[in-house]
């Protein structure tokens, strides 16, 4: 079983800034693709920013050049540096994570989620 832990969630100002960060623990073999997923309330889960093993990150367009992705599969960890903060990011911030185990069957595992509140 692979364990996804988020950490460095709060409540921000609008303007302010945070870092999400999240590792990766288990029988891993390996990990193809690592990224962040938001869920606000009322509203479907959203992809946010994913770094996959063949290619580069990829933002949706709400965040780009306001968050930046790093870490990712080959160090069992990932980060989201989120600048600039808006109310509109307000969400539960979820960590992903798809791979191999050790005995090589697949994992597609979500982390517990943390929360981010944008509020003045």
């Amino acid at each position: 079983q692979v364990h996804l832990v988020e950490s460095g969630g709060g409540l921000v100002q609008p303007g302010g800034s945070l870092r999400l960060s999240c590792e990766a623990s288990g029988s891993i073999f390996s990990i193809d693709d690592l990224g962040w997923y938001r869920q606000a309330p009322g509203k479907e889960r959203e992809l946010v920013a994913r770094i996959a093993s063949d290619d580069g990150p990829e933002y949706a367009d709400s965040v780009k050049g306001r968050f930046t992705i790093s870490g990712g599969h080959t160090r069992n960890s990932v980060y989201l540096a989120m600048n600039n903060l808006k109310p509109e990011d307000t969400a539960v911030y979820y960590c992903h994570g798809f791979g191999v185990y050790t005995d090589f069957t697949v994992f597609d595992s979500w982390g517990q989620g943390t929360q981010v509140t944008v509020s003045s």
